[in-house]
């Protein structure tokens, strides 16, 4: 197969992105940092049909979005995001549902001496395979310890490096003797454009649960400073109707008026023995209905005991 000259391939790369803004109205740009040829392949695997992951040099992908301003000036607002090692992940479905697949593709990597630290990293209390020789590396990194059968066991769990901190010799080695891989490396998302707006990825975890429990919240708020000044609102006005229902049950309750909504209570508290009579009536009555149906559940059991007792001996009542 001949190889195509680079200005061939530039050609055909501007066409190739200038078909994917045109198709898919919605993308992710992507850091791909530490990512290897080989995970960028089960990356591009795990996406077939449900999105397109395009890399290229920082430049070529400006100027093809540039060169696409005519047609759709909001792409201008992915060009500030275009820095660093980046590409960018073209869909038409779900936005979550790529994300996950993104986070899914994430392979264990080791502690490189001078890589910055992409999460915390804890050592947690074990006894090692490590002999007593190597005690003074780990009090060089303030890791008490004590020999156990021979071999090295961390009493603590230690915090060894901090998230955004780089990995220093000693930790890198350290990590590695005790082989643990803390890192785990894969496309990670920077942000989100989606028909014309860009938003942070963390806006992806909102659910409609939180959605609803923050609307919840500003009604409560309106309608608490709705009551407060006396101003009436959609809020407030359910809260209104009650505490005047409340203030018109009090009234009646005091004086001779009277409305059918009141009259319950009314007559509770001229006479509450009549309630108070009426409540075990009704208890009673619920209970021996109850009672009665427990009585014929148990005399039913008691017959099919029998008969099936009867079976058993091989003659009927009449033989």
């Amino acid at each position: 197969m001949v190889k195509e000259d680079r200005a061939t391939w530039k050609s055909n790369y501007f066409v190739k992105i200038a078909q994917l803004l045109d198709d898919y109205p919605k993308c992710f740009v992507v850091n791909a940092d530490n990512v290897g040829s080989k995970q960028m392949q089960q990356i591009r695997h795990a996406l077939r049909g449900v999105a397109v992951v395009l890399m290229g040099k920082n430049t070529m992908m400006r100027k093809a979005i540039r060169g696409h301003l005519d047609r759709n000036p909001s792409l201008e607002r992915l060009l500030p995001h275009i820095v660093g090692n980046v590409g960018l992940v073209f869909l038409k479905g779900d936005l979550v549902d790529v994300r996950d697949r993104l986070l899914d593709n994430k392979v264990q990597a080791p502690a490189r001496a001078g890589a910055v630290a992409p999460c915390e990293v804890k050592v947690p209390a074990q006894t090692t395979t490590l002999g007593p020789e190597k005690t003074s590396f780990f009090q060089a990194l303030q890791i008490p310890t004590k020999i156990t059968k021979g071999c090295i066991e961390i009493l603590n769990d230690v915090n060894l490096i901090s998230e955004g901190e780089k990995v220093g010799q000693s930790e890198s080695v350290l990590l590695n003797m005790l082989n643990i891989s803390p890192f785990s490396y894969g496309l990670t998302i920077r942000q989100v454009y989606d028909s014309g707006s860009i938003f942070d990825p963390e806006i992806l975890d909102i659910t409609d649960n939180d959605l609803r429990s923050r609307f919840l919240v500003g009604v409560r708020n309106i309608a608490a400073l709705s009551l407060g000044i006396g101003y009436p609102t959609a809020a407030s006005a359910p809260h209104s109707i009650v505490n005047g229902f409340k203030r018109l049950l009090a009234i009646a309750v005091e004086t001779d008026y009277t409305f059918p909504q009141a009259q319950r209570t009314k007559d509770y508290l001229a006479d509450p023995t009549k309630f108070a009579v009426a409540a075990p009536a009704a208890a009673a009555a619920t209970g021996g209905a109850a009672v009665t149906k427990k009585e014929e559940k148990k005399v039913e059991a008691k017959k099919e005991e029998s008969e099936a007792s009867d079976e058993d001996m091989g003659f009927g009542l009449f033989d």
